[in-house]
C-alpha cells in the first residue's frame, strides 16, 4: 500500500505518516494543497491518498475531482475534522472512496485504510446514517425498481459489496472470476447512476435492497 498525504498542516502529515510507516504502510509522498496533490498524484502514482478538505488554494474536494478525473484508479480517502453534510456529500458526489474524521481511534483508521486497499469503502461509522438519510430523500424511485433492474447475480453481488466484501472475496463467494465481479459492478452502477462502492453501498441501504449495516458494527 503507498499511500501519498495531503494536508496544510505539517505537523498533522508528520503524526499521520508515523502512524503509517510504524504499521509498514509506505508514505510515497506529502502535499499542502490540493494543486500539490494534483501534481504528486502524476508523479507518483500512489494507490491511496490521504485528503485533508479545508487547505487554503485548492481545496480537497476540487483536488478530489481533478485527480479522480485523470486517475480514476487511484483511491481517495478524505480524512478531515469536517462531519458537515454539504463536505460528506460533495466528497461522495466528487468520487471519493471513503471519508473519515481525524478523531478515529488508530486502529480503527488502520483497519478502515485496509478495507480501502482490499477495494471496500471506508465510512466513518458517525457519518453512516447521514448518507443513508440523504439518499433516501434524493430517491426519485420505487424501493422495489432497483431490484427490477438488477438481474439476481448483480444483486447477490450488491449484498456483498455491502457487507464490505472485495471483489476477490466476491469472487471466491459466487464462484467468479474477478473480472466478472468488476463487469457486474460496472452494471450496477450504470443502472442505478451511481460512481462508487460508497453509493453503492448508502443506495442499498437506503432503498432497503439489504439489511443495513454500519461500519464497525
Amino acid at each position: 500500500m503507498r499511500v501519498l498525504l495531503v494536508d496544510d498542516h505539517a505537523l498533522v502529515r508528520n503524526g499521520i505518516a508515523s502512524l503509517l510507516i510504524a504499521n509498514n504502510i509506505e508514505v510515497v509522498g506529502e502535499a499542502s494543497d490540493g494543486l500539490e496533490a494534483l501534481q504528486k498524484a502524476r508523479q507518483l502514482k500512489p494507490d491511496i491518498i490521504l485528503m485533508d478538505i479545508k487547505m487554503p488554494g485548492c481545496n480537497g474536494l476540487e483536488a478530489t475531482r481533478l485527480i479522480k478525473a485523470e486517475t480514476p484508479e487511484i483511491k481517495l480517502v478524505m480524512l478531515t475534522v469536517s462531519d458537515d453534510d454539504e463536505d460528506l456529500f460533495e466528497a461522495i458526489k466528487c468520487g471519493a472512496n471513503g471519508y473519515l474524521l481525524k478523531n478515529l481511534k488508530a486502529e480503527e483508521f488502520l483497519a478502515l485504510l485496509h478495507g480501502v486497499a482490499r477495494g471496500e469503502a471506508a465510512i466513518s461509522p458517525i457519518l453512516a446514517t447521514k448518507i443513508i438519510e440523504e439518499f433516501a430523500r434524493q430517491a426519485r424511485v420505487d424501493p422495489g425498481l432497483a431490484r427490477n433492474e438488477l438481474t439476481a447475480r448483480e444483486l447477490d453481488v450488491l449484498k456483498l459489496v455491502t457487507d464490505g466484501s472485495s471483489n476477490k472475496a466476491i469472487a471466491s463467494t459466487l464462484n467468479i472470476s474477478e473480472n466478472t465481479v468488476k463487469y457486474h459492478l460496472r452494471n450496477i452502477m450504470e443502472k442505478l447512476h451511481l460512481r462508487n462502492r460508497s453509493q453503492i453501498v448508502a443506495y442499498a441501504m437506503s432503498k432497503g435492497l439489504v439489511p443495513r449495516v454500519f461500519p464497525g458494527k
